[in-house]
């Protein structure tokens, strides 16, 4: 059984990290049509290349069918519960930077914090007779970030896509979400509480602690961490 890694399928993030890899003697490319979803990798040996949706890398880490697998912080924290003990943080790749925040609209010009924040909600609820909606796709780590901060009286709505939006259209009254320059959010009459700072993302080499390892893939882990750390 060969060494798997897994990267990004497509896009920016598939182009980075090739660069990235690249840079330190090791080429992954792709193979075939631009709808195929093959690759190889030169440079050392015994290590296949998978191509999945950055989404899909921290299920498949878990579940041992890759070794190693290229993705975001946010992306891995969100979607496994007790991460730590599933994968390993090897190196972080400097791009792909992204910020997990909560914001809310502009015009609340006395919310500024996480404690003005849930005094918000809960005078929120006393006025509607439901809870103040936060959209996010990142429940598990907004809830456990709130729990933390004694914020109670909300609501997640799950969002999969303009996230930012969702407060103009009033299917929201707050948002959690990433963002890289806050242009988005500025467009959209949204401010970031000055203590809203979920988590710092970035494009990471992650190792699965669940997946097998032969004699010769480990020797080619071995290889392969040593040429790119």
């Amino acid at each position: 059984m060969t060494l798997k890694l897994g990267v990004p399928s497509k896009g920016r993030l598939m182009e980075k990290t090739f660069e990235w890899f690249g840079a330190r003697g090791v080429r992954l490319q792709r193979t075939g049509s631009d709808r195929e979803y093959a690759g190889k990798v030169e440079g050392v040996e015994d290590v296949s290349l998978v191509l999945l949706s950055a989404g899909e890398i921290p299920r498949e880490l878990s579940a041992g069918r890759i070794h190693l697998g290229v993705t975001g912080t946010d992306l891995v924290q969100e979607k496994l519960a007790l991460w730590d003990q599933l994968v390993e943080p090897l190196e972080e790749l400097n791009f792909g930077h992204a910020d997990l925040i909560i914001a809310v609209p502009q015009a609340w010009v006395d919310v500024d914090t996480l404690d003005d924040l849930d005094a918000a909600a809960a005078a929120f609820r006393a006025e509607h007779g439901f809870r103040l909606r936060i959209a996010t796709k990142y429940h598990r780590l907004v809830r456990e970030f709130l729990r933390t901060h004694g914020v109670a009286d909300y609501a997640l709505v799950d969002s999969q896509g303009a996230t930012e939006g969702t407060v103009l259209n009033e299917t929201a009254e707050a948002i959690a979400d990433i963002t890289s320059s806050g242009e988005t959010l500025r467009a959209n009459h949204l401010k970031v509480l000055s203590d809203g700072l979920i988590l710092q993302s970035q494009a990471t080499l992650w190792r699965s602690r669940m997946a097998p390892l032969e004699d010769h893939s480990r020797k080619a882990l071995k290889t392969l961490i040593a040429q790119l750390t």
